[in-house]
């Protein structure tokens, strides 16, 4: 068959179109490249730079109190939020709260004011070997004067559980509601070192408070392992109480801590009128389940109690998300994640869905953590 016969492209109609694809190859990849007369591409936008700070947390404030006294706050949230009063455990600063901060979104979208008060001989704070719970109660009174807080709620954690009584019984009237998270009572039986010297429990105290990282020791399966920071953030708390002011881990103020836990009879929470929240973890050794009991014999009325089979004397970082919700107001609600989703749904409505499996409790964000 000739070059040009029936059912052979034409050589003129090929060279045709090489060449048409070649000028279709050539505007491509001026518009890809951007050829020095073809179309330009557009510049990459400009770099953008922030206009405020990011928050690298709450910051230590302080206040002269009457008597002569220098308190140490920490006051975070907005201004026009529902205050809270937020009381650490044994052996914690007024930063204690940024601690909570894993949830920092949550509670800012619930419009919480998160407020905490520096107990005697840590962090900032001078310490005083005269003074007892009655003083942190009067002094945190005075440094929420200051703020124009006339009513707040109150959530203790741990060995707050003994000053948030104290405060409670002192001004039952400001108190909006009550929230005790593995909280030690004032009541009942008193702890087991309080038959001790304070040579022996200083001894006791001084290596753990020296090393943060034995005093914020969790066990290997505890959640808040799965909080990215948690770990360093609790050490840092921890180096902050006891050296701060240059006190080096000197154990006096922990000591001195540990001794107003062994006084009793605990105060009187007849006046209290406000709701109570108790919540408590099942396999709690440091504050066990039973104390529960112990809180709901000294208070008024039935209070709100919560428990976890799911955490020991952690329930109060696991089960944050579902304190906050409480703190708002909203403690006829349960926190859950269902279907890869955080939802906040009626009580008796998240019940079912948990018992059923489909649903577990607190954000979902517990169980990302898990993978």
């Amino acid at each position: 068959m000739s070059p040009d016969a029936p059912g052979r492209p034409d050589r003129h109609a090929r060279t045709a179109a090489v060449a048409l694809g070649a000028a279709t190859l050539a505007v491509v990849g001026t518009l890809l490249v951007g050829g020095s007369e073809g179309v330009h591409a557009s510049p990459p936008p400009a770099p953008k730079v922030q206009d405020d700070f990011d928050s690298l947390g709450p910051e230590v404030r302080a206040a002269k109190l009457d008597g002569g006294r220098t308190a140490h706050y920490v006051d975070a949230g907005p201004r026009r939020g529902k205050p809270v009063l937020f009381i650490g455990g044994t052996g914690t600063s007024a930063r204690a709260a940024h601690m909570t901060d894993f949830f920092r979104s949550t509670r800012e979208d619930l419009g919480l004011r998160l407020i905490s008060v520096e107990r005697n001989g840590f962090g900032d704070t001078a310490y005083d070997k005269g003074l007892g719970k009655a003083d942190f109660a009067a002094d945190a009174l005075q440094v929420m004067d200051r703020l124009h807080v006339k009513n707040f709620s109150v959530v203790a954690i741990s060995g707050g559980g003994p000053y948030a009584a104290e405060l409670a019984a002192k001004a039952p009237g400001r108190v909006s509601a009550l929230h005790l998270a593995a909280a030690l009572p004032p009541y009942g039986a008193k702890p087991d070192y309080c038959g001790l010297s304070d040579d022996v429990l200083t001894d006791a105290v001084r290596d753990q408070i020296k090393d943060p990282r034995k005093w914020w020791s969790f066990p290997d399966d505890s959640p808040v392992k799965s909080i990215p920071g948690f770990a360093d953030t609790a050490y840092e708390e921890g180096a902050r109480t006891y050296n701060q002011r240059g006190q080096q881990a000197d154990p006096a103020p922990q000591v001195h801590e540990q001794r107003l836990y062994c006084e009793r009879p605990g105060p009187d929470l007849s006046k209290l009128t406000a709701p109570v929240y108790l919540y408590g973890g099942k396999k709690d050794t440091t504050v066990p389940p039973s104390t529960l009991k112990t809180w709901q014999q000294n208070l008024p009325g039935k209070p709100v109690v919560r428990t976890y089979a799911d955490t020991g004397h952690d329930v109060q970082y696991r089960h944050w998300d579902q304190i906050l919700v409480d703190l708002a107001g909203h403690g006829d609600r349960t926190v859950v994640c269902t279907e890869k989703h955080t939802k906040v749904l009626p009580a008796a409505q998240a019940d079912r869905l948990v018992s059923n499996g489909k649903a577990t409790l607190g954000s979902c964000a517990w169980q990302k953590g898990k993978k």
